[in-house]
């Protein structure tokens, strides 16, 4: 079986899309499959079949304006169109509803490759932290239009996938909810705090709008506040376009306790910075899954955050975690008090967490995918035959007509 991926987002680019995604690729060739990634690149690199580095094709691409770390491959589609022709694929993934993904989506439907996509980013709801709510009624028709012909749309959650209902779309497959409990893990050498250790709040992710930083930020001043005595600092990894206004806010609010450390290699440095933090906040309400949650739950580690979106299916208030309502500041704050002065309830979330995170096997995620993109493949070329063979009917139907005249 050959897969095609055509995806705006791959490592080394990191967020939630671009590392399933990898993950996805790289599980789905351990089943057999030959994967082959288009995914945007630096300016200048070359886009032929002899540019292909380990199944990955990377295609020119500018950087986006206001958020560089995205890149995007501008008038790549015949590019696409060719590699649809060469490499033959027997399906074609879109796991982005951006440039690549609909230049994919559009070649597949054109050489009559069925495609599937997938539904990570609620990009409707992140208007409103962008500043152009007016944007969201666009935005989800946008959404509606690129996955409405897709054979199978894949999302992370069931309050996501019961967004994508309520737009009308079908044939839509929970998929994606799985954290690798080997890679993270709760480190046992971990000294407690003192006074030559500090407690240690975590945020893991993009720093962006929609993520809400600036709110964890204030609350986390809220709490230094309320215990001046206690050493404690925020850890926030890694970047994006709000790292520049979110330093400024922390020099004025958290001072120097608030530590920026960039972006982390996945799988070098983030298990040990996931396992040498007390507690992992969250302030996100647009979530389709959360991963950075579920890593955090792997690390065994307590969660504050908002039970909304993904989030809201795997984080359980006074059992692996302390939930608060959406921008209620002070309820925030207070739970990262109750943490940071409870080494008991500490003790129990964490147990919490990572009895959660292990319900949750890549294995058994990648097994099911197979098994799905088989199903799709199988139910294509039946359709193909079917067609076929009704083509043939009608030729013969006519013919009979013609010859009893």
């Amino acid at each position: 079986m050959r897969l095609l991926v055509c995806t705006d987002t791959y490592p080394p680019l990191v967020n939630g899309v671009s590392v399933v995604t990898a993950l996805t690729v790289a599980g789905l060739r351990r089943r057999g499959w030959d994967c082959l990634v288009l995914t945007p690149g630096a300016e200048n690199v070359v886009s032929s079949r002899e540019a292909v580095v380990d199944g990955v094709v990377a295609l020119p691409a500018v950087a986006w304006r206001t958020y560089p770390d995205v890149r995007a491959a501008f008038g790549e589609r015949r590019t696409v169109r060719a590699f649809v022709k060469s490499f033959r694929p027997d399906l074609v993934h879109c796991p982005t509803e951006f440039v690549l993904g609909w230049y994919g989506r559009q070649e597949a439907l054109r050489a009559g490759v069925p495609y599937c996509t997938s539904y990570h980013t609620d990009f409707s709801r992140y208007t409103s932290s962008w500043g152009v709510p007016w944007l969201r009624r666009p935005v989800q028709s946008w959404i509606r239009h690129f996955h409405r012909r897709a054979a199978r749309v894949y999302t992370p959650s069931l309050s996501a996938r019961d967004d994508l209902r309520a737009l009308g779309l079908r044939d839509i497959e929970v998929w994606g909810r799985g954290v690798d409990v080997d890679l993270f893990q709760p480190r046992r050498d971990v000294p407690t705090c003192s006074v030559t250790r500090p407690f240690r709040f975590l945020y893991v992710g993009r720093l962006a709008p929609e993520k809400n930083i600036g709110f964890l930020i204030e609350a986390f001043a809220t709490v230094r506040a309320r215990y001046p005595e206690m050493p404690m600092e925020l850890q926030i990894v890694g970047d994006g376009p709000s790292r520049a206004a979110l330093q400024r806010r922390a020099a004025q609010s958290g001072g120097p306790a608030v530590h920026f450390l960039g972006v982390q290699d996945r799988e070098k440095d983030l298990p040990g910075i996931y396992a040498g933090a007390d507690a992992f906040v969250y302030a996100s309400t647009t979530e389709t899954l959360g991963l950075v949650v579920l890593e955090a739950m792997a690390a065994g580690l307590s969660v504050v955050a908002v039970p909304a979106g993904g989030v809201a299916e795997h984080l359980r208030d006074e059992v692996n975690g302390l939930t608060y309502p959406a921008d209620d500041h002070e309820a925030c704050a207070n739970a990262m008090s109750r943490l940071m002065q409870s080494p008991a309830l500490r003790t129990r979330l964490a147990q919490g967490a990572r009895r959660t995170a292990e319900q949750w096997s890549w294995d058994s995620e990648l097994d099911r995918l197979d098994g799905s993109y088989r199903e799709i493949v199988a139910e294509s070329a039946r359709d193909r035959r079917d067609d076929c063979e009704g083509v043939v009917d009608s030729s013969r139907a006519a013919h009979g007509r013609w010859s009893s005249r």
